[in-house]
């Protein structure tokens, strides 16, 4: 366990481990080819699918709704459709990522593993960070913003009120973590729960 995944633990507290499913990454895997890291996927298994402190939604392979492959799915063919202009993206990963052509949903591209209320969009790059794989962020905007971290420490610094989801875009709550799952039925309404207060 890396320190941001133990650092995580002492504020999202207890996982729950739902729905737990290893068959369901090895199938999301195999359709993107690549193997996701090993802290997102613990962190979706111990959580998913929730929100966030009012705005991070994460997803889960395992569930019929809120479902991660068929949101990696539906997310890359509409980014797909974009049509570039001269100039753009703003951050263009194509620089970092060494590709001619800006891929969403496989290996050679970007991955989108999360994303927000406020229109942000969290991906995963597996050649990015010289072949370590890196995240990028795009801000709702058109922008794009590198970071080269794995999810655990960008969730941590996320949830401290760092600005990392571009400039301005921190989301700073002081107290508890805000934790909700999402509704597994149109007339579910999931209850906010609190990870343990800073500092216990």
């Amino acid at each position: 366990m890396t320190g941001y995944m133990a650092r995580l633990l002492t504020v999202l507290g207890e996982p729950s481990m739902r729905y737990c499913d290893a068959m369901a990454w090895s199938r999301l895997e195999r359709d993107l080819r690549v193997s996701l890291p090993e802290e997102y996927k613990e962190i979706v298994d111990g959580y998913a699918p929730v929100e966030i402190n009012g705005h991070l939604h994460l997803m889960h392979p395992a569930t019929r709704r809120w479902n991660l492959a068929e949101k990696i799915r539906s997310t890359s063919e509409a980014w797909s459709q974009v049509e570039w202009e001269e100039g753009e993206p703003e951050g263009d990963p194509r620089e970092s990522l060494g590709v001619p052509e800006l891929r969403f949903g496989d290996a050679g591209g970007l991955i989108p593993i999360a994303s927000t209320n406020r229109g942000e969009t969290i991906f995963y790059a597996p050649k990015g960070g010289q072949g370590a794989g890196t995240l990028f962020v795009e801000n709702g905007e058109g922008e794009f913003f590198e970071y080269s971290m794995g999810f655990a420490e960008w969730l941590w610094r996320w949830l401290n009120g760092e600005e990392a989801t571009g400039p301005g875009g921190s989301a700073y709550y002081p107290g508890p973590v805000a934790l909700r799952n999402l509704p597994m039925t149109p007339d579910e309404r999931p209850e906010t729960r609190y990870g343990p207060a800073p500092g216990v």
